[in-house]
């Protein structure tokens, strides 16, 4: 079959449009609610807290052009204070008592880091998620589907798939397409089981070398999940796959369409996917102890309208 013809027949056996009404806004994220969140916390046994989220900075993973990494600015500083330059700002607030401040914005991508992508972020043949039209994002933002929808969702039972400790390598290679079969025996391995509603984190260990000189790593090729995962996340009912690379799926993509995995398990599944999560620290702690699931934490920036967010992700354990 052609790429088209496969995407074609997953999306007719895998579409989850109207599953949760003509409305929804939310996806996947529907199958996780009140009994999949106190699992979750039942698993916390050490209240360890783990980040999984990258420095926001100029020393991040984005090499310019479409993405750009994060700029601080500052608009209001220490030395500012030092030299009375706040003082005439102050006044208008009465006696200042040697008061000084500093303040700052930062410039960023909503994309440009650790980040999860919305369900507006792609299309497929003008549609997003349960068949809204493309027209629906305009220059004010996404009407439907924006990332505020999930500000109070990202909160679930996660299962870390650490393949390079399987492997025993420090990295998949580029091109790397992880299969079904991987990811099964993955989890064999580490005697654990995803559940519905759980989140898939996958750790290929591209991060981890390439940290601190990132060449390609942000639009180069990257070990990701095949296409033919599809079926399996459909039927184990998973609600959010990260990884940490910096498109989720592999790189170059298996067959002639882009990022397909994305065209049927975001928009036709309503699968959350993150990208870019530092999983170093989580895959170290569970080696330590044989744990591989936590609760994760990891609630987008509720930014309307907005077709992506950094997130401040934790794995609590």
């Amino acid at each position: 079959m052609t790429g088209t013809e496969i995407l074609d027949d997953y999306i007719a056996r895998f579409s989850r449009w109207g599953r949760w009404g003509a409305d929804d806004q939310l996806g996947a994220m529907n199958l996780v609610g009140p009994e999949q969140v106190r699992a979750a916390a039942a698993l916390i046994r050490d209240g360890e807290v783990i980040s999984l989220t990258l420095p926001y900075d100029q020393a991040g993973p984005q090499p310019g052009g479409l993405r750009s990494n994060p700029q601080l600015v500052t608009t209001a500083t220490g030395t500012d204070h030092l030299a009375g330059a706040q003082d005439k700002i102050l006044a208008p607030f009465g006696p200042i008592g040697g008061f000084g401040f500093s303040d700052d914005m930062i410039v960023m991508g909503t994309q440009c880091g650790t980040q999860w992508d919305a369900l507006s972020h792609i299309f497929r043949k003008g549609k997003m998620w349960n068949g809204y039209s493309a027209a629906e994002h305009t220059s004010n933002g996404a009407a439907r589907n924006g990332i505020q929808h999930w500000s109070d969702r990202m909160v679930m039972r996660a299962v870390l798939v650490d393949l390079p400790v399987r492997r025993r390598v420090a990295s998949l290679d580029p091109g790397y397409a992880i299969t079904v079969d991987d990811l099964e025996d993955a989890l064999t391995a580490q005697h654990c089981t995803v559940r519905p509603g759980d989140a898939l984190i996958v750790r290929t260990g591209q991060l981890s070398v390439r940290r601190g000189d990132w060449g390609d790593y942000a639009g180069g090729a990257a070990p990701g999940l095949s296409l033919h995962t599809a079926p399996w996340l459909y039927e184990h009912d998973i609600s959010a796959v990260a990884t940490d690379t910096w498109g989720v799926e592999v790189r170059p993509n298996e067959i002639d369409a882009f990022q397909p995995l994305h065209q049927v398990a975001l928009v036709h599944m309503g699968i959350a996917m993150g990208e870019m999560f530092d999983l170093d620290a989580l895959s170290a702690a569970c080696a330590a102890d044989g744990r591989y699931e936590f609760m994760l934490a990891a609630s987008p920036l509720p930014i309307t309208g907005a077709v992506g967010s950094p997130v401040s992700a934790v794995a609590i354990r």
